[in-house]
Order: C-alpha cells, then sequence, then structure tokens
C-alpha cells in the first residue's frame, strides 16, 4: 500500500491548482480504498467559503494517471452538454474538475505524484450502507441514467485505466498465481476459500464467452457502482450525481448492475465478520431492478436484461477472489485496518455467492417480471 503524502507534498499541491480564496480548513475525506482525500474549505470573502475535494491518485494501482484524467475529462464533458439539454443542472449533477495551475486536469508534484480537485457538491450526502430502501432505488435509477445518458458515447474511445479489470477469468489466473507463489504463506490457512474459487471456475467467463460471440454488446461503464459512489440531495433524497469516475472505460451493464446489488443487497457490511449475518435481500433486490430499468429508459437489450442476475453473482464472485488474492499477496492492493481485513472482505462475498445460489430462481424471476 502507499503511504500517506507527505505535509510538504500535500500543501505543494494545493499551491499549485486554480483555487480561490484562503485555506482556512483540510480534513481527510470518506471511506475510499484506494486513493487519499481531503476536504478542502477555502474562505472567499469574509462569512463566505468555498469546499473542494483534492485528492492525490494512487500510482500503484492506475498506472496511467494522465489517460485516467482524459477519460474522466471526455465523459464528464459529454455529460454536461446531456444534462444541460434536458433541463438539468450539470454543476450538481457531474462531477466538475478543477485545473491546475498550468491547465492541466492534474498536477505532478515534486515526488512524481498525481493530484486532481473536483468542486464539492454541497447539500448532499452519500451513503456507505442502505440507510432507507428508498435511497437504494435512488441509486438505481441514477446508475440505469448514467448508462441511458453515456448509451451513445463511443465506448472503445476509452482508455482502460485498469486492463482487464472485470475480466474475471484473468482474476481467476491471477488468484491460481497467487495460490501457487504463496509469498505470505498463508495459502495453507485458506483451503475452504481456495476450494470454493476453483469449484467455480466455470463460471469465471461466462461473459467472456459471450462477448466472443457479439452476444452482449460493449458499453461506457462505472464499474464501482457502490452506493458510496453516489451522492443524494438532501432535501429531494434524490440521488443526483454519480462520482468516482476512476474505473469508468468499456465494460458491460450487467457488471455495474451487479456490483451494485452484491454491495447494496448485501445484508450485512462488506467487512462482516459474522457470516450469520451476510444473505442477498430480494427485497432490496427488486427495487434495484426496478429503478436500474425505469433509468436505463429502454436502452439495454433484451439478452442483456436477462443477465442481470448472472451479473450480480458474477460480480460478488469477482470482487471475492481479488480480497483473497489481496490477502494472500501480503494485503498491497486494498486499504486494510485491521489484520486479515482483506480475508473477512473475502468471506462475506463468498457467503453471499452462496446464498444467491440459494435464491436463483427467485432471482431470475424478478428480472422477468420487469423486462
Amino acid at each position: 500500500m502507499e503511504k500517506e503524502p507527505a505535509k510538504e507534498q500535500f500543501l505543494e499541491a494545493v499551491g499549485n491548482f486554480q483555487f480561490r480564496g484562503i485555506l482556512r480548513g483540510t480534513q481527510p475525506y470518506g471511506n475510499g480504498h484506494i486513493n487519499d482525500t481531503y476536504l478542502l474549505t477555502f474562505e472567499i470573502d469574509p462569512g463566505a467559503t468555498e469546499k473542494i475535494i483534492l485528492q492525490r491518485m494512487n500510482r500503484q494501482v492506475f498506472t496511467r494517471p494522465a489517460e485516467l484524467m482524459e477519460n474522466i475529462m471526455n465523459v464528464t464533458s459529454f455529460l454536461r452538454k446531456k444534462i444541460a439539454e434536458q433541463g438539468g443542472d450539470p454543476e450538481r449533477e457531474t462531477l466538475n474538475v478543477l485545473p491546475a495551475r498550468n491547465g492541466l486536469p492534474y498536477f505532478v508534484d515534486s515526488a512524481g505524484e498525481y493530484w486532481r480537485a473536483y468542486r464539492y457538491i454541497t447539500g448532499t450526502t452519500s451513503f456507505d450502507r442502505v440507510e432507507r430502501p428508498e435511497d437504494f432505488y435512488e441509486s438505481a435509477v441514477a446508475f440505469g441514467n448514467f448508462q441511458r445518458l453515456l448509451s451513445d458515447y463511443p465506448a472503445a474511445t476509452l482508455h482502460e485505466t485498469i486492463p482487464g479489470f472485470h475480466d474475471t477469468e484473468a482474476r481467476f489466473r491471477t488468484f491460481q498465481e497467487a495460490v501457487k507463489k504463496d509469498v505470505r504463506s498463508r495459502a495453507g490457512s485458506v483451503q475452504k476459500e481456495i476450494e470454493f474459487v476453483l469449484a467455480r471456475e466455470e463460471l469465471a467467463g461466462v461473459f467472456n464467452r459471450l462477448q466472443a460471440a457479439d452476444e452482449i454488446p460493449l458499453r461506457v461503464t462505472h464499474n464501482d457502482t457502490k452506493l458510496n459512489n453516489l451522492l443524494i440531495d438532501n432535501k429531494t433524497r434524490k440521488a443526483i450525481c454519480v462520482i468516482d469516475l476512476d474505473t469508468v472505460m468499456p465494460g458491460l451493464a450487467m457488471n455495474d448492475f451487479g456490483d451494485s446489488i452484491r454491495f447494496g443487497a448485501s445484508t450485512a457490511a462488506e467487512d462482516e465478520q459474522d457470516l450469520s449475518k451476510v444473505s442477498c435481500d430480494l427485497t432490496l433486490y427488486e427495487m434495484y431492478v426496478k429503478g436500474f430499468l425505469e433509468g436505463c429508459a429502454g436502452q439495454l437489450t433484451h439478452q442483456e436484461i436477462l443477465l442481470l442476475p448472472m451479473g450480480a453473482k458474477l460480480m460478488t464472485f469477482e470482487c471475492g477472489i481479488r480480497f483473497l488474492t489481496d490477502y494472500l499477496e501480503g494485503d498491497h492492493y486494498y486499504k486494510i485496518r485491521r489484520e486479515h481485513h482483506n480475508l473477512d472482505r473475502c468471506r462475506t462475498q463468498f457467503r453471499l455467492v452462496e446464498d444467491m445460489e440459494k435464491k436463483w430462481d427467485a432471482m431470475n424471476l424478478i428480472i422477468r417480471k420487469y423486462q
């Protein structure tokens, strides 16, 4: 894992963006696993402040940050135009990147670290867990609408910020290599989890085979559609802005749907240690199906809709593989807050997969109800 930036780096970054006013406050912000995020407060005039999100991008994860920012600039510019055409507010309904003093959408500090800044969207909240079922429904509409707004964006022109990000077969192979190398001598203590993955090797290649047969289209996808990557307006309780666009790239609609389900329809936290608390809530699942399809507004093919439950199971399985792989490799990708944290995360995902397998017929019946 990367170390926290030195104070000198932080101040260097702050001084090299086109911020207004006098810096009055800084604090760490959010619970993201990857980047270092800060909330800055500037005094613009006496009694008037402006808030900014400043992030140091994780170069271990995002090895080509300039390409990543090119994706974000192109997608947000496209969204701003679409939102304005439809009578929305592009200042609140998509991210707004603030330029560095050199005019670029990022700043490279003297240590070679990449920083970027966004205008903070006031009067909004992001939730780590589903607190009200209506919020989950709103998130479904918002992520479906994200698909709709970008349905005519040329997906193939985007850079792959993390090549093979949702290539589950590739994730499976990386996992096998991690087991083989066993660099931290942990494989012996997680044989049950290893066997769980190996028994589902066929599942890993489902979407790759369909893509190879041209049965499912490539789309612009978010690829990290957790509830906490949405901002919900405090007054209206409507989800108004999709955030964390680092992994926006060519992908599959079913993966975006599936990642939301594995995170938001689970009855437990992603790192819950008591696995008896972990299951897929079919009421929340149905609510998300309804909202997502409403948001997509007819942009998905019949085949994509039928494959949404597979997206839920496959993304949960893939995420479990990734947590287990990181645990075997020494916890270098995801930030951890305790020993065996990634193993706990892995176990919740696998328990969720098992529960989906038990509820498979019901999950598919719900899809047919709304298709």
